[in-house]
């Protein structure tokens, strides 16, 4: 089964009468699917989140790279789920449940610590039930933290295949 809306628009996999966006206890926050018109918005974000992040690289180099990586190898692939606070988008979640991989967590810098990347996270976890992968720079100690604090242990070690910065294994199993 391939992600993406089924015939009614509803998220694959959600059980019946949850169709549409899906609400936190947070009123001003929600999440749904990825649309199509959310691509400027969601590598606008994901450029933005990683300049923060490691502000030494310039990452506005590498934005037609992420452009073209979004459109051939995450959107044909990967469940996407959009995060919004007060209708703007704050995050994106991109998780393959057929591989377990959840290639992209994002949140803008203003809302971390905000309960945004948990519900994502918690969401990625609800497609992927079986589990999730991930690769995490070694030197993001953050994302090692938060990764930690929802249940995911290192599994191992390796190399960016772009960047050749080391990176950490993660997994998270029910």
């Amino acid at each position: 089964m391939s992600p993406g809306p089924d015939e009614r628009g509803d998220l694959r996999g959600l059980p019946s009468g949850r169709a549409g966006a899906i609400r936190s206890a947070r009123p001003a926050y929600r999440l749904r699917r990825y649309e199509a018109q959310d691509e400027d918005a969601a590598v606008a974000l994901w450029l933005r989140t990683w300049q923060a992040a490691y502000p030494d690289i310039d990452f506005a180099a590498r934005l037609a790279w992420w452009r073209e990586r979004w459109q051939r190898e995450l959107v044909p692939a990967a469940f996407i789920v959009i995060g919004e606070i007060d209708g703007a988008v704050a995050g994106f979640v991109t998780v393959d449940p057929r591989t377990r991989y959840l290639d992209q967590i994002v949140v803008a810098p203003e809302h971390w610590a905000s309960g945004m990347g948990s519900m994502l996270l918690a969401e990625a976890k609800r497609l992927s039930p079986a589990g999730l992968d991930l690769d995490v720079n070694t030197d993001n100690v953050r994302a090692i933290r938060f990764y930690e604090k929802h249940g995911f242990a290192g599994t191992g070690a390796g190399r960016n295949p772009v960047s050749g910065k080391p990176v950490q294994r993660m997994s998270w199993r029910p």
